[in-house]
């Protein structure tokens, strides 16, 4: 049988008082999250702010990271740009340096879009990266994009493209989506992107999960994304994230348990999560984790 997914930390992305990435700790983020159970790390993602980070700056954190005994197996890179020929520049970079997957989201400038037209943009990309084309994970969050991938639409894709296409990651916190999904789609690798339905997705045939919360709870999200086994102190806990901007609430979080507030930092048009919101998702954590009823 082949091996599940497993559970990829969606990495946080350090940035220095100037807005460039703190590669080193990024590195260290990335090596703590593998050596607490990740299985991958995924770069550039939602939580990484993957949509404000350069083709350029792409390259060199990828080329850190395999310089830095970290695998190109262990890596995922998310790819969140509108333009096909980007898409595929960013893409193709990272499957040639052997990227375990891409993580690949539709296009989100233009809203109210078609299936036929988003399949259209899926299509351009493929046919740009040729031969590189491999192991692509559709990378489904509407609350973001205002671009919904529908069951179709992915049945669709994996018809077209059965040897690219091999995943989705569902983000759209919309449970019948998910449940449908994983029901027409078993043959797909399914990761559930809302840590309030991970247990019950796996146990309906989930793989897993790309996960922020794993940034700083590795430990948990690993039983549910790999063992399907509940744990309602994480799901009331993504209820206090979502009370805030997820990306900085995430990274507000790091800062927490590592003691280090340059993780406090994101870059515009986010802004950062300190002070009394910080004060209140960490009294949320210590509450549900830190207790001695936890």
């Amino acid at each position: 049988m082949t091996q599940k997914f497993g559970l990829s930390v969606a990495l946080a992305t350090p940035f220095d008082s100037h807005g460039d990435i703190m590669i080193e700790a990024m590195i260290e983020q990335a090596q703590r999250s593998l050596a607490a159970g990740c299985s991958s790390v995924t770069l550039f993602g939602t939580t990484g702010e993957g949509s404000s980070i350069g083709t350029q700056e792409r390259e060199r954190v990828l080329t850190s990271m395999l310089d830095n005994g970290i695998a190109a197996k262990q890596i995922i890179v998310g790819v969140l740009v509108d333009a096909a020929e980007d898409a595929a520049m960013q893409g193709g970079h990272a499957l040639s340096e052997g990227a375990r997957n891409i993580l690949l989201a539709p296009p989100c400038y233009f809203k109210n879009v078609s299936d036929d037209g988003v399949f259209q943009w899926f299509s351009a990309v493929f046919a740009i990266l040729g031969d590189k084309a491999r192991d692509i994970i559709v990378y489904n969050i509407p609350s973001v994009t205002m671009v919904p991938l529908s069951v179709s639409l992915i049945g669709r894709l994996r018809t077209a493209f059965p040897n690219i296409v091999t995943g989705v990651k569902d983000s759209s916190g919309d449970w019948p989506f998910t449940e449908a999904l994983l029901k027409a789609h078993g043959d797909l690798v399914i990761l559930v992107g809302d840590e309030r339905h991970l247990a019950k997705g796996v146990r309906l045939g989930g793989q897993g999960a790309i996960s922020g919360m794993a940034n700083f709870v590795p430990h948990e999200v690993k039983l549910m994304a790999e063992d399907g086994k509940d744990d309602s102190r994480i799901e009331d806990f993504v209820d206090e994230l979502l009370k805030f901007p997820v990306t900085a609430a995430v990274k507000a979080m790091v800062a927490h348990l590592t003691s280090d507030e340059i993780w406090l930092a994101v870059r515009p048009p986010l802004v950062s999560i300190c002070g009394e919101g910080q004060a209140q998702l960490a009294l949320a954590f210590d509450t549900l984790f830190r207790s001695k009823a936890a």
